[in-house]
């Protein structure tokens, strides 16, 4: 995959972009609210999502995960008494083209609502747009604080919480060991995108303060495809701990690495791959036990709309909802939600409704600061005899037990 040319983490870059994309009379490509509420025809919702590319196998199932929600709501009644359609573009996890995509599906074909890309490379770069023309942007997945600092008004994220929240129950789960017991020495491994790296320094700083050392600390490019360097690296470090800001195939790729040269740590936590349906089977069953992740939903999570989120799903598509499937969902519930509270395609309104509200969705109760952010928490979960179980918190969890045990792939 092709490293995107800018990462425009400075605002200079991205705001000079999205000028010359500004139409001539406005900001806003907003439909007048009554007209669009009037008309019969669909209700057409855009997003960009990375069909093609590094992280096109966590793409597929987020799609779905779209494709269901709409399909369920249409055979609903759809919205304000419409059927509604989704428009995507495939931004192939390329940041020029997502801010591209989205810019083209507001400013030309004038959707009438929009959802959110994947992971917080893409969504630092477009949820300005949609700020920038006054759009609710409700994204699936890209919890790096960054891209709630700027306050925007028109962001919500549907996840529970954002990166800032993702180390709280490991970190506590570890400083609960009494001392003898904790990992004394930590290697960060960590793919180039706004959430791993956050998230990777949140790690290394919340365990040194409980005395964990950091030994090895190692950011990778997106298109980087043998670790057998990196995998040696870190087996020379010898740490206890070694935790894997991974998106996709990158941690997989990681785990072989590790089986080839023959290193596992004491504790292996992994972000994001471990939640991929897939994963089990591409590193064998066996080799996932004691694996930490965290999760942001689970199919056996007991809020009401869950259970008949995953038999519809599984009935549509052959196969159980991933995460990624499943935080499509919930951002489509969190819009739909909105848009009959208010009544009306009237984006300002949409988003000060979500802003005083509470929404319930698949992965519990959403509600939103200023700034877009979720204020609920993280699951902790782990692998435990070939499934992914929740550890913590103890009222949502599916085990009882916590295993500190090497992660079950062979090695020193």
């Amino acid at each position: 995959m092709r490293r995107p040319a800018a990462r425009l983490r400075t605002g200079s870059a991205l705001v000079a972009l999205l000028a010359l994309t500004t139409t001539a009379c406005g900001l806003s490509a907003e439909k007048p609210a009554d007209q669009a509420s009037a008309s019969t025809e669909p209700i057409v919702i855009g997003m960009s999502l990375p069909l093609s590319g590094p992280v096109a196998d966590r793409a597929k199932p987020g799609m779905e995960g779209y494709q269901y929600w709409v399909d369920e709501l249409n055979a609903q009644g759809g919205l304000l008494g419409r059927k509604v359609e989704l428009k995507v573009l495939d931004d192939s996890f390329d940041q020029q083209t997502a801010i591209s995509d989205y810019t083209r599906l507001i400013a030309q074909d004038k959707v009438d609502l929009l959802l959110g890309t994947f992971s917080s490379d893409l969504n630092i770069a477009v949820a300005p747009v949609a700020e920038r023309y006054k759009y609710v942007y409700v994204q699936p997945s890209g919890g790096a604080d960054e891209i709630f600092a700027r306050d925007f008004k028109y962001l919500f994220f549907a996840q529970p919480a954002t990166t800032q929240k993702l180390p709280d129950r490991f970190v506590d789960l570890i400083a609960g060991l009494p001392a003898d017991q904790r990992p004394k020495t930590l290697a960060l491994v960590q793919l180039d995108d706004p959430n791993t790296t956050q998230a990777a320094k949140l790690f290394g700083e919340r365990l040194g303060a409980l005395g964990v050392k950091t030994v090895y600390n190692k950011t990778y490019a997106p298109d980087t495809s043998n670790f057998d360097t990196i995998a040696n690296a870190i087996k020379q470090a010898k740490p206890d701990l070694v935790i894997n800001g991974s998106i996709a195939g990158d941690g997989i790729s990681l785990i072989r690495s590790f089986q080839k040269v023959s290193f596992s740590p004491k504790q292996f936590y992994q972000l994001n791959t471990p939640t991929d349906p897939a994963f089990a089977k591409s590193i064998g069953a066996s080799s996932t036990e004691g694996i930490f992740t965290y999760l942001a939903w689970s199919p056996e999570a007991k809020y009401p709309s869950n259970a008949g989120f995953v038999s519809g799903y599984t009935k549509q598509f052959k196969a159980a909802p991933s995460e990624d499937a499943a935080n499509s969902y919930t951002a489509g519930q969190v819009l739909a939600t909105a848009v009959k509270a208010v009544g009306k395609l009237d984006q300002t309104a949409i988003a000060d409704w979500l802003h005083k509200n509470t929404v319930d969705t698949v992965v519990g109760p959403l509600n939103w600061d200023a700034t877009g952010r979720p204020q609920g928490d993280m699951l902790l979960g782990q692998f435990q005899s070939g499934k992914l179980q929740i550890v913590s918190p103890k009222s949502a969890a599916t085990s009882a037990d916590v295993l500190f045990v090497k992660p079950g792939w062979s090695g020193s």
